[in-house]
């Protein structure tokens, strides 16, 4: 079959291929620990549910408009202003099936053939992927071990240029769980206001830090009017499979997003949003708690990594994931974690399913019990020690 030349360098996600290979081990009889996907374990919130529930049950499964429920936009504008020191108007809002159509939609309303979109490298697959189906050049920026994963500002500066258009930032990030200083938002924020360049700040992580609080881009003067803000309900309430997700940008972009979601998903469901208001407006003690919980995780895996022979594990500030340096083993992170698949049963994601610059290190979710976590640290330990015999 002929495809169009748009979609010639999608590419499955990685986590997704490495499930499916510890699938197929599993269906073998092998137990397998999962460290490979991005999601919370825990059940969906029981009164968020019992909400999207009681909505099905009333017939709140009707089309609704294509930005979203008036009452979940106003909530969301309260709340994520409330959270960043900002005021949203609901009109900013747009509601989407996920945040994935609000990382190609913008993109889709702002870009042309040609412009360039600086991301992060490491970073989420989808951000290249996005880039390159709206017809822009992806311009990957180096997030370095020895700056704690904050971008490189000399490689920043070097890669900017007349076609930039957009910066793509992520904090707390996946696939480092690290944390955009204050310093590296201010000198990002004074490039935008100088060359006219609009920001993309996936934020989806912001709830989900530990020992510091997070800054987002948009507070700072000037740029509220250049910054696209997606975020969204999967990763704070263990809402993975409900795709709910939320941006909030200047309203005539937020305009332009409500046609292309008119005409691409049509609307977000009805009785998701019903549960999305209950999350936003109901208690958040399970938010706080399920924290608490990620962040003994955090420090069960990271310091069971370093006690390992030949890996180097720095301490991830947010999300849900460790990104240990195992450049020590001499061997490509693609080969080594298919190894601990197979001897091993860990599966755990090679650094370069996020790009170029994850040669080198290991991602693995701690979104599992502090026993599997415990589990999979001693199974790594010895198949990496039999390994280096």
């Amino acid at each position: 079959m002929n495809f169009a030349h748009r979609i010639a360098h999608l590419k499955a996600e990685g986590a997704y291929a490495v499930l499916a290979r510890a699938q197929a081990l599993e269906a073998q009889g092998r137990n397998i620990i999962h460290l490979e996907i991005g999601q919370p374990d825990f059940e969906t919130y029981a009164h968020v549910a019992l909400a999207g529930i009681r909505a099905i049950a009333t017939g709140q499964t009707r089309y609704n408009p294509p930005a979203g429920l008036p009452a979940l936009r106003a909530a969301l504008a309260e709340d994520a202003g409330r959270r960043r020191g900002m005021h949203f108007t609901a009109e900013q809002v747009v509601v989407a099936p996920g945040a994935k159509p609000l990382l190609l939609l913008p993109m889709l309303a702002l870009l042309e053939a040609g412009d360039e979109v600086l991301y992060p490298d490491p970073g989420f697959p989808t951000y290249e992927a996005a880039i390159g189906l709206a017809g822009a050049t992806p311009v990957p920026l180096p997030l370095l071990e020895e700056q704690g994963f904050d971008l490189d500002l000399e490689a920043f500066d070097a890669r900017l240029g007349p076609r930039t258009r957009m910066i793509i930032l992520n904090s707390p990030g996946n696939p480092t769980g690290g944390i955009l200083s204050s310093r590296t938002l201010a000198h990002v924020a004074e490039v935008a206001r100088r060359q006219d360049i609009w920001i993309l700040s996936d934020e989806i992580y912001f709830r989900l830090a530990y020992d510091v609080e997070v800054p987002s881009i948009v507070s700072l003067p000037g740029m509220a009017e250049r910054t696209i803000l997606a975020d969204g309900f999967s990763k704070t309430y263990a809402m993975t499979g409900w795709r709910l997700g939320f941006g909030i940008m200047p309203q005539p972009l937020a305009e332009k997003m409500e046609l292309l979601l008119t005409h691409s998903v049509g609307c977000t469901a009805t009785f998701t949003q019903f549960a999305g208001l209950e999350a936003i407006l109901g208690p958040q003690d399970e938010v706080e708690a399920v924290r608490a919980e990620f962040r003994r995780r955090r420090d069960l895996m990271v310091q069971g990594l370093n006690g390992i022979p030949g890996i180097r594990c720095p301490l991830p500030q947010g999300a849900f994931y460790a990104f240990p340096n195992v450049q020590a083993f001499g061997r490509p992170v693609a080969e080594l974690a298919d190894y601990l698949l197979a001897e091993a049963g860990v599966a755990v994601l090679p650094g370069t399913a996020f790009g170029h610059n994850g040669e080198g290190y290991l991602r693995l979710s701690y979104a599992n019990s502090m026993e599997n976590i415990q589990k999979a640290l001693e199974r790594m330990a010895r198949a990496l020690a039999a390994s280096a015999d």
